[in-house]
């Protein structure tokens, strides 16, 4: 079991590797954004809204909604459309996360998977998953980066931890 001060650290660390490689994708013009790099996701773009359209899934079932999908990658022109929305959900992540009681990180919660199929687990590790899932596709969009000669930045959890020392 995690504790709930664990869990809102871990998602710390997660808000800040986002940004950090937000920011180091300011500078790549709209044709790197969308460029086809044949990974998971086809483009850098396409793997960030991919990031945020699994976090905001999650969120959602967490706070009960049902039959929410992915976001399409095509809704978001550019860099600027992806952080607008990006910051709006930090704020809804981060209100669930000061509100939720640490009671109810070892409650199952269900939920329907994307092809319908009912599941059932407890809240903190499903939290745990999307930290992971995040991380997973997050080393994607490094790798991108340098498929593209850009120079990506540092996201491991031990860079954040000394950042913030």
């Amino acid at each position: 079991m995690i504790t709930k001060w664990q869990l809102v650290e871990l998602y710390k660390y997660d808000e800040w590797a986002n940004l950090k490689l937000l920011e180091a994708m300011i500078h790549l013009d709209n044709g790197e954004f969308t460029r086809d790099l044949s990974s998971s996701f086809n483009s850098i773009r396409d793997t960030m809204v991919h990031i945020l359209g699994a976090e905001e899934l999650w969120l959602s079932r967490w706070m009960g909604e049902q039959d929410r999908t992915l976001l399409n990658s095509k809704d978001f022109a550019d860099h600027d459309s992806l952080v607008n929305r990006w910051s709006d959900f930090r704020k809804q992540l981060n209100n669930f996360l000061e509100l939720v009681p640490e009671d109810d990180l070892v409650k199952e919660i269900s939920y329907k998977n994307l092809k319908g199929i009912p599941y059932s687990l407890e809240l903190w590790k499903q939290m745990l998953h999307v930290i992971n899932h995040s991380t997973y596709h997050r080393g994607q969009a490094v790798t991108m980066l340098r498929q593209l000669k850009k120079q990506p930045p540092a996201l491991d959890l031990i860079t954040y931890y000394l950042d913030h020392k």
